[in-house]
Formats: C-alpha cells, sequence, structure tokens
C-alpha cells in the first residue's frame, strides 16, 4: 500500500474536501478536520464492493450474521474480548447508537456523564433528548490527560448513564485496564449504566493496547464498535452495538422495534464483513505509517519551544489535539487565523468548553501534505 500516494477526492461528495467551501469560506485550505482518512480503503474492500456492484440489482438485503461473525473474531484475535454473535446488534452508525442509548437507559431530566473535552455528539444526544449533561472535565498535565477521580466520584450519584469515550477523541487517551475497572466499579456501585465508544479501539499507536470495556468481566456493560474508522469506510454507515446481558439486550430491541431504521444495504454488509475478514495486513501497515505521522506533529511542536502551539502526543486515533491558548484568541479567531494561513481543522469550541483555545488536527493523510500543512500554521508564529 503506498500511503504516501495523493488522491483526489474532490468531487467525490467528500465532506472533508467538497465541503470546505460551506465550512471554512474558501476551498484554498488543506483539510485535516473531520475524521477519515485520505487513504485507500482495502484492496479486497474495494475489489468486494466491485464486484457486488457488477449485479444489476440491489434490492432490499438480509444480514446472514457473516458481518457478526467477522466481528466476533477480529475482536477475539486483536483485542481478547471473546464476543457472542447473539450479543450484537447492528447499527446505522455511533452516532445513531449514541442517541438510541440516551433513549434506551434514561428518562427525561436525567443526568448523563461525559468527559470533556470530548466528540460533539456526546453533547447533542443528550441536549436533544431533553437530559441534563454532567460533565467531569479531564485534568491536562504535562503528561497529558488524566481523570479527576474526586469529581468523578462526586457526580455519579446526579446520573444515571455514562457515556464512555475510548480511546477518547479528541484528546487520544488510551485508557488502561485500572483506570477502566474503576470507572465501571465507581458506576456499578451508584447504578449508572455505562455505553463505552470504542469506535477508534483498532487504531493504537507507537504499541498501545486497546483494552475493552467490555472484556474486563463488570457486568452490563454496552459497547459500541465498527470496522468504519479502522479501515476507512465511514460512509458506508454500519456499525454494532454488543450488549452481554440480556436484560439490557431485551430493552435495547424492544426500544428498536418502535423506531425502526434502516441498518444495512448490500455494500455496508459487505464492506463490514470484507474488511473484518481480509483486511488486517492493511491495517498493520498503516498503524505505523501513522505513528510515524503523529511523531512528524510531535517534532514540528518541539521546534515551537517558545509556546505558541503546544499539544500531547495521542496514544490511540489519528487525532492530534493542539492547544493554542498562548495566541489569546477565541475559537472563531483561532480558526480564521488558521484558516487565512491555508489549514482547516476542528475547532475545540466543539468539543465543549474545555476546548476553547484549542484545535484538531486529523494527521491521516499523506505525510507530504501533513509537512506542507504545518508549514502552513508557521504563519501563525508570533
Amino acid at each position: 500500500m503506498d500511503w504516501d500516494r495523493k488522491i483526489d477526492r474532490q468531487h467525490s461528495a467528500s465532506l472533508k474536501w467538497d465541503g470546505r467551501k460551506r465550512l471554512f469560506g474558501t476551498e484554498d485550505v488543506l483539510p485535516l478536520w473531520v475524521a477519515d482518512m485520505d487513504f485507500a480503503v482495502p484492496e479486497a474492500v474495494q475489489q468486494a464492493l466491485v464486484d457486488r456492484a457488477a449485479h444489476p440489482v440491489f434490492g432490499y438485503t438480509e444480514a446472514d450474521g457473516a458481518a457478526e461473525r467477522a466481528l466476533c473474531l477480529w475482536w477475539s484475535r486483536r483485542h481478547g474480548w471473546l464476543i457472542q454473535p447473539e450479543w450484537i446488534e447492528l447499527a446505522p452508525g455511533v452516532v445513531p447508537s449514541l442517541y438510541a442509548a440516551v433513549h434506551v437507559f434514561t428518562h427525561q431530566g436525567d443526568g448523563v456523564l461525559i468527559q470533556t473535552p470530548v466528540y460533539p455528539p456526546f453533547f447533542s444526544a443528550i441536549s436533544d433528548l431533553g437530559r441534563r449533561c454532567v460533565e467531569n472535565p479531564l485534568i491536562l498535565g504535562e503528561e497529558g490527560y488524566r481523570i479527576d477521580w474526586e469529581h468523578f466520584e462526586r457526580v455519579l450519584p446526579e446520573c444515571r448513564l455514562f457515556l464512555l469515550c475510548s480511546p477518547h477523541n479528541p484528546v487520544g487517551r488510551a485508557w488502561t485496564e485500572p483506570e477502566l475497572r474503576r470507572m465501571l466499579q465507581l458506576c456499578r456501585l451508584h447504578g449508572v449504566q455505562v455505553v463505552a465508544d470504542e469506535i477508534h479501539a483498532d487504531l493504537m499507536l507507537a504499541g498501545q493496547k486497546h483494552v475493552a470495556a467490555g472484556g474486563l468481566g463488570e457486568p452490563g456493560i454496552v459497547v459500541f464498535v465498527a470496522p468504519s474508522k479502522t479501515f476507512n469506510i465511514p460512509g458506508l454507515g454500519l456499525s454494532a452495538v454488543v450488549i452481554e446481558d440480556p436484560n439490557l439486550r431485551q430493552r435495547w430491541r424492544s426500544w428498536s422495534k418502535q423506531h425502526p431504521v434502516n441498518l444495512h444495504n448490500p455494500f455496508s454488509l459487505l464492506a463490514f464483513e470484507v474488511a473484518y475478514t481480509k483486511g488486517e495486513h492493511w491495517l498493520d501497515a498503516l498503524l505505523p505509517y501513522l505513528t510515524a505521522n503523529c511523531d512528524v506533529v510531535t517534532e514540528w511542536l518541539r521546534g515551537h519551544q517558545q509556546g505558541w502551539v503546544r499539544g500531547v502526543p495521542p496514544q490511540a486515533t489519528y487525532l492530534y489535539w493542539l492547544d493554542f491558548q498562548a495566541l489569546g484568541l477565541d475559537g472563531n479567531a483561532l480558526q480564521a487565523t488558521l484558516i487565512k494561513a491555508g489549514v482547516g481543522l476542528s475547532q475545540g469550541r466543539t468539543f465543549g468548553l474545555q476546548g476553547e483555545g484549542f484545535m484538531r488536527l486529523n494527521f491521516a493523510l499523506p505525510r507530504a501534505e501533513l509537512i506542507q500543512a504545518l508549514h502552513y500554521m508557521d504563519r501563525l508564529c508570533p
């Protein structure tokens, strides 16, 4: 796989590329914002879709269990979590599942705990459905973000649901087993349902290991997983909800029957299965390249030790959380300044109040373009 090959994504209905004018007011920016990669998908996935497209009928499609079996084998092999096919419910995506979880496990006015800064739909799934957002702000130190345990324990009694992001987006933390066990045990003690978004689980950098929350033996954990971030197929719109507890699974299924959605299509099911069964060598080649790209950003940051931009290397994901607070600009002004410099990043304020003065950079692109974007940002140097 030639990760350095530039693929022209313009005029392909790409949100990242074709949405630049709408999002940034100009097409003259390198877009390093939304979390998809500028790399070609595994050849086996592309070929499987091409072969399926050769059949001239795209009718209603029945899931035959192949996707679920592929998921079970993948998570057993890569993460040591022995999932059973009957635990799996297919879903159109992790974001719809976040909304569904808030519906299923809470009532109007209930408190829902999140750890901020965090992926924006965590906020909207709570506020849009009339629940109360309870924030447990992460603490930023020299070594990265850590959990404020005293605050976590203090606010748990006012919550019914905890939306856990693991690995964490945008700060890139890969939670350790002791951290996860402590969070899960505290939630069980206070009767708080845990839902874990583990969509970035396969994207571990520099020898890091993902710890599957559902594999730690704590009862009643609901986990969202998908091949979409791993294999760069988010546009196909298929994920899975893994629920070991039969009572919780029945509650999820009952709600789903009352709110039917189109879960899959012939292409999404096929890509899901083939990615998990034939994409491993592709991923094993990708991860060192992503780690090297991450190192490029880290070295760039070290070259600016005067402090106008800082950041702690992520342990997972292909997202770098950059701290521009020393520039003294609010989010809108910072965004405008970066656009003028020629780059389009994700504005930190959308990840919560703790994101003010930060920006999220997506480094899943050919290295030459990443270096170009960093040179553009050098124009911000006071």
